[in-house]
């Protein structure tokens, strides 16, 4: 296995999120790695959605609830031993995950995976290609069991 010395976790409150991260900290641990925890705002599809009708107000709450998920990342870390500096950004998610990692010179990039069925796969692309085109480092990709894709369909 490779010597991973630093690690970039991805966390962004999901249930994909949260397995990137239990996977993350399981490495962290295991390899005693530098770890940083990153969350993002995604301000582009967070307009989109609201057709550009954001106000100030709007903005200021989808940032304190990101750090409010990054704080919960940091604390779950912590709480299982691992010490891990978080990193806030405002963008799209893959352009911040490949500018931290190189900006940290990190040796893995851990994030969480949704799985898409049938036309929505095709129509919303491959959202992690560019990622992989834009790291000079290994990438992790925590998936679901089918067990636990299974217990998502049946809860949604």
């Amino acid at each position: 296995m490779a010597s991973y010395k630093k690690i970039l976790l991805c966390y962004d409150g999901s249930r994909e999120g949260r397995k990137a991260l239990r996977c993350g900290a399981d490495l962290a641990l295991d390899l005693q790695a530098e770890t940083h925890l990153l969350s993002v705002v995604d301000m582009r599809s967070t307009i989109a959605q609201s057709a550009g009708l954001l106000t100030d107000v709007a903005c200021g709450r989808f940032e304190e609830t990101a750090r409010e998920i990054l704080q919960e990342g940091v604390d779950w870390l912590t709480e299982r031993g691992v010490r891990a500096q978080g990193h806030f950004a405002f963008g799209h998610p893959i352009d911040e995950i490949a500018n931290l990692a190189n900006e940290l010179q990190v040796d893995l990039v851990v994030v969480g995976h949704r799985c898409r069925t049938g036309i929505s796969r095709w129509w919303m692309g491959a959202g992690n290609t560019p990622l992989l085109d834009r790291v000079s480092c290994s990438i992790l990709v925590a998936c679901s069991s089918a067990a636990e894709q299974k217990q998502q369909q049946a809860a949604a």
